[in-house]
Parts: C-alpha cells; sequence; structure tokens
C-alpha cells in the first residue's frame, strides 16, 4: 500500500489531455503527464484494502503487483518499482497507453468513484525505466539448442518471443507486414501510442536473440509444413483479423469500408511506408462510423484529425448509465457511460439506433438509413431516419482469424466461434508441434490479455521441450 492516510487525504489525479483544438491538429500523442511528484502522490492513494481486487483476474489479466509498485513509488524507490513491473508485464509503456484500465474499475476505492490512478502511475514507472536506462536486454546465460517460430509480432507474439529467447531458445518472429507490433502499430493510431515505443522494444529483443523475419506472409509466401519442419515448435499468435460483416444493404457503394483498412492506411502514412490500396481520406467529408468499440472511437479520432466535416457514431445499445449499480457490478468491468477522447472531440452519438442501409446515388454512398430501436434491439416501425454520409465505416468488431493461408493450410480445430482450438493450460493446438495464444485463440481481446497469453504460453512451450521450466506464469 502507499500512505496509510493518503486515501482520505489526497483526491485522484490522472492525466489530462492536450485541448481538443490542438490535438486534431496532429497524430501525436497529446496526454500531459504528470509530474514524479503528483505520480507520488496518486500511488499514496493506494490503500491496505485486504483483498486487492486490482491485481486479480477481474482487474489485471496479467497479475500486475500494483500495491507493490504503488508503495515503491510512494517510497521514492522507482527503479524497484520497475523491476517488480516489469516481472509481470513485458510491456507497460503499451498497456499503461492503450488498457482501459480494468485494474481501477476493480480498486476498492472506485466504491467511491475516485479509483487510484492506477494506468497513470503504471506509464510513469515504465517512460521513467527508458528514461533512466534501466531497460536492458536480458541475455540467457547459455542456449538450449532449441529453435522456436512465433508467427505474428503483435503483443502476443512478442512477450511469447521475448520470454522464450530469454529462456535460451532460438526463437524467430515471422511477421507479414514491414515492421513489427500488429495492430498496435497498424490499429491503434499514434495519438494513443506512438510507435517508436515499438521500436525500441525490438531493439531490445534483437540484443536478447530474437530474429525477425519481415514481409514473411505464413500460409502464402511461407509453406506451412516448411516453417513446422524447421522448428521444434510454432506458436500461432496472428490475432483475430477477420472483420464481423454486418450484411449491410448497401455496403457495396463507394465510400463505404471496413474501419480496420482506414486506420491501416494512416498509420502507414504516420509511419512513413507506402501506401499501395486506394487512398480512404475523411478530409471535406461527412463520417458515419457504424459500431460503439474502441476500433469505432479510432476512426473517429482519426477522421477529425484528417479534417472531416462532420462524425457521427452509431450504437444499437441504448445508452447506458451514467454511473453503474456498484454493489451489483463490482469489481467487474461495468457498463456505463465513457467518453473516449476522441468522441470528445466533436462526434455525435446515436445510442438505441440500428443500422438498416445505406443509401447512395450514381453508386456513391449519400446516407445511411437507420431507426430506434426497442428493449430487444428490434427496429421500430415508423422511427426510420436517414444521416447524411460521404463515407461509411464499419466497426462492429472481429470473426476470429483470417481461415485463408496459414490457418486453412495447417487445418488445425476450430472453435465455435472460429478461433484456433488450445486450452489455457497447455496452448496447444490440434496439430503436433503447434501452439496457439492471443487473439487468434480467444478472439479479439484487450492487449493486456494477448501479453497475458504470450508469457503462458511462452511457459507452456519451454516446459514441453525441456520438461521443466523456470518462466512465471
Amino acid at each position: 500500500m502507499g500512505k496509510v492516510t493518503g486515501f482520505l487525504e489526497i483526491d485522484r489525479q490522472d492525466q489530462k489531455y492536450q485541448p481538443a483544438s490542438d490535438r486534431i491538429r496532429h497524430f501525436r500523442e497529446f496526454t500531459l503527464r504528470l509530474s514524479d511528484h503528483e505520480v507520488s502522490r496518486q500511488a499514496a492513494r493506494c490503500m491496505d484494502c485486504g483483498i486487492p481486487y486490482c491485481h486479480g483476474d477481474t482487474g489485471c489479466p496479467v497479475h500486475n503487483q500494483i500495491p507493490d509498485w504503488n508503495d515503491l513509488v510512494y517510497s521514492g524507490d522507482w527503479q524497484e518499482a520497475s523491476r517488480n513491473l516489469h516481472s509481470t508485464n513485458n510491456f507497460p509503456e503499451f498497456t499503461g497507453r492503450v488498457c482501459p484500465a480494468p485494474c481501477e474499475e476493480a480498486c476498492t476505492l472506485n466504491l467511491e468513484n475516485v479509483p487510484v490512478a492506477i494506468k497513470s502511475v503504471e506509464q510513469a514507472i515504465a517512460d521513467k525505466s527508458f528514461e533512466n536506462g534501466w531497460i536492458k536486454p536480458e541475455i540467457p546465460a547459455a542456449r538450449t539448442g532449441r529453435k522456436v517460430a512465433v508467427v505474428g509480432s503483435g503483443p502476443a507474439g512478442m512477450a511469447a518471443a521475448q520470454q522464450l529467447a530469454r529462456a535460451g531458445h532460438d526463437v524467430h518472429v515471422f511477421e507479414r507486414e514491414p515492421k513489427a507490433g500488429g495492430l498496435l502499430r497498424y490499429g491503434i493510431p499514434d495519438f494513443k501510442m506512438e510507435k517508436h515505443l515499438i521500436d525500441r522494444r525490438v531493439a531490445q529483443m534483437e540484443a536478447e536473440g530474437v530474429t525477425f523475419h519481415y514481409g514473411v506472409d505464413v500460409g502464402h509466401t511461407l509453406p506451412v509444413d516448411q516453417l513446422i519442419a524447421d522448428h521444434d515448435a510454432v506458436l500461432l499468435a496472428g490475432g483475430a483479423e477477420e472483420p464481423r460483416d454486418p450484411k449491410l444493404p448497401g455496403s457495396e457503394l463507394e465510400g463505404v469500408h471496413y474501419a480496420m483498412p482506414f486506420l491501416v492506411q494512416q498509420n502507414r502514412r504516420v509511419g512513413r511506408e507506402e501506401v499501395t490500396e486506394e487512398p480512404i481520406i475523411a478530409t471535406g467529408r461527412r463520417v458515419v462510423v457504424v459500431g460503439g468499440g474502441d476500433t469505432a472511437s479510432d476512426c473517429v479520432g482519426t477522421s477529425f484529425r484528417q479534417g472531416a466535416l462532420a462524425v457521427t457514431q452509431l450504437d444499437i445499445r441504448p445508452m447506458p448509465p451514467l454511473r453503474e449499480e456498484k454493489l451489483t457490478v463490482w469489481p467487474y468491468w461495468p457498463t456505463k457511460f465513457r467518453t473516449s477522447s476522441s468522441q470528445a472531440e466533436g462526434a455525435e452519438r446515436e445510442f438505441a439506433c440500428a443500422t438498416l442501409r445505406v443509401v447512395g446515388k450514381n453508386g456513391k454512398v449519400t446516407g445511411v438509413e437507420c431507426a430506434r430501436v426497442d428493449e430487444k434491439r428490434r427496429p421500430i416501425e415508423g422511427t426510420e431516419f436517414i444521416i447524411r454520409a460521404d463515407l461509411v465505416f464499419l466497426a462492429i468488431g472481429f470473426a476470429g482469424p483470417k481461415k485463408q493461408g496459414l490457418v486453412a493450410e495447417l487445418g488445425p480445430e476450430l472453435d465455435r466461434r472460429g478461433n484456433v482450438q488450445a486450452d489455457t493450460d497447455r496452448y496447444r493446438t490440434s496439430v503436433d508441434k503447434v501452439y496457439a495464444a492471443g487473439d487468434m485463440r480467444r478472439g479479439q481481446s484487450l492487449v493486456v490479455w494477448a501479453i497475458r497469453e504470450g508469457r503462458q504460453a511462452a511457459h507452456a512451450i519451454d516446459r514441453d521441450l525441456m520438461g521443466a521450466t523456470s518462466l512465471p506464469w
């Protein structure tokens, strides 16, 4: 815990943002970091709550020892706090920026709606770790002679690769794109997380012995059989990239796109990579985003930065309550009204709104026809209306990994949702020597869950290869 009476004496303070009028003019991160003194005061608010739900499964999938490093920050021992934080999380600078912080929802102080600012403290520890040179390659004392392939370099693949390399294995990461990071790099906008953060972790991993192979599309440019034959174990960590098809009439019109190609294109531009597809640009256009999740919100923020005239976000769910019923929900993630930084930049939001069809003229989109819904989310006759649109983004989630290529050639058993089947004890698939972790196994989820599964899969692979393992579970 922090200061014994800290939670009584110190008010919650979180990072602030640049004004919306300023931040929509660029794609850089726009959070205004707390000073070390302010972070220390926030860490001091951590209380002796008996059962710290913040770092159980309900609060933190990687089981960050949050009370411990809060106390260390409050005591001024930032370096030990960094060591503690990295003992459970390979990439706290990622989660400190893009995780929705279920730990804060599970905080005991959240019963009074003033949880400890855990996410801000985590980011501060991670950033200070690099600034002070505490993050160094952890090179194994001996090599095992075993060779492991990791397919995909998102957070699950990166976490697994780093853990396996530290166990002494010869680890090779195969990535379809020109750079590592998966959707961390190509899906999450730079204004939420700048990509130099990934680059410096890649440099650390390369120094630890991880070899990255870019531009390799396993199942297309590299046969799966060859990959398996060349390695003692193969981990599938390719993510859940198949967009969910809403079967929306009119979606064939020009100007209607899935969300991810739009986000990927802009991230390539910011990263000075070539965009070879037909450009999707929101400049001077009226944008409608179908969906209420994080990807939809990212489309909103990106559209504003490209100069959209107006952005409307459609959500079929009713507007949630401003505050949850604590004693019914806590310490679990609650459904309540939330406004993302992108939505706060000027988006119009429509709740309890069903998207009926996209309308157009001469093959181009001109609007989206909607209707209000009842409590069972069925359209109410007579409530139809049209929202004018020049550009429509479909952001209603993902339907598992892409089936063509790797999955089709490998032929593993799939679960009922179309994900690669593997349990959370051994992470083995139905194919010999092949494992699966992250979104490819569990479906679309949080970065922090991907890191957890990557770490656990590395533990399982090392145990299978060596008969025992010292890697943490």
